[in-house]
């Protein structure tokens, strides 16, 4: 039987251009708002094209000692220059990138997900401490 988390690949993103990067403090105060920015092909760009793009990035938080994970919310990107003249000569591009505020009550793990059409899913994560 094959399960999905089969195929979720990982890789150091300063190395490869599909790993999703998550900014955050290491460490906050519980109950209080804070960013976190996330997005793709940081040290190695990601192509942006009708062909070959990231179509959506999901973000969840799994607490520390907590059985589940939540989802903090799911970005999609739908303007990769389509048109009718053809492909890459659309009038809009978007880029695999998204901030949101969040506050935590408790540590544990950011996932971001990442879905590439031509490369399938990616994943990275961040630990976030609570003081």
């Amino acid at each position: 039987m094959s399960y999905l988390g089969d195929q979720v690949q990982q890789a150091d993103w300063k190395k490869e251009k599909h790993s999703p990067v998550i900014h955050c403090p290491e460490e906050v105060t519980a109950g209080e708002f804070f960013e976190v920015k996330v997005n793709i092909g940081e040290e190695i760009g990601h192509p942006n094209t009708t062909e070959h793009h990231i179509s959506w990035i999901s973000l969840f938080f799994k607490p520390e000692g907590d059985k589940f994970t939540y989802e903090v919310g799911r970005y999609e990107f739908n303007a990769h220059g389509a048109s009718v003249k053809g492909a890459n000569e659309g009038p809009v591009y978007t880029n695999p990138f998204f901030v949101t505020s969040v506050k935590v009550m408790q540590p544990g793990t950011f996932h971001a997900l990442a879905m590439c059409n031509i490369h399938g899913l990616w994943e990275s994560t961040q630990e976030v401490k609570v003081k």
